[in-house]
């Protein structure tokens, strides 16, 4: 068995979810978010994201973690620098715990999950209420996405090299 963590990273919402992989397929073990303050300073969001990817590995005790890779688009360059302080702490969080870390492209993700590279978050949450057999799809889409990042690192495994 192994249980994989899929990070959807964000400032002010970091979805989450953990699926178990064994011989019997594929297990929701749990999904959720981790909420920053939404008028803190950037210190205080990065903090308490830190701190609750931190708890989400000590309780759920994954062994592996996937993450959405960066996007900038040259528009908006800030975002994807605010948003890389978020993903740094999350990948120290898994660095500490001794995780391996792997990154998926969002387009790559939607791709292999809906063959769409640019899906919408509610095909998204659609493919995976289908592909993990729930009553009813993930919400919010920031579970989504993290439970989809985690299937995408499921389905490529043999194929993906750790990040250095």
């Amino acid at each position: 068995m192994t249980r994989i963590l899929g990070v959807d990273p964000g400032l002010n919402v970091t979805g989450y979810g953990v699926l178990e992989a064994g011989a019997d397929g594929m297990r929701l073990c749990e999904g959720g978010v981790v909420r920053a303050a939404a008028r803190g300073s950037l210190f205080q969001k990065v903090q308490q994201i830190y701190e609750g990817i931190v708890d989400v590995i000590a309780s759920l005790q994954p062994d592996v973690m996937a993450l959405e890779e960066l996007y900038s688009h040259y528009e908006r360059p800030r975002t994807s620098i605010l948003m890389g302080h978020a993903r740094g702490v999350i990948c120290l969080a898994a660095s500490q715990a001794g995780l391996a870390t792997h990154s998926y492209a969002a387009t790559q993700v939607k791709k292999i999950l809906t063959g769409n590279g640019r899906a919408p978050k509610r095909q998204m949450q659609d493919a995976i209420q289908r592909e993990l057999g729930l009553h009813q799809a993930p919400d919010p889409a920031d579970v989504a996405d993290a439970l989809a990042i985690a299937l995408c690192h499921h389905y490529l495994a043999d194929k993906v090299t750790h990040d250095p």
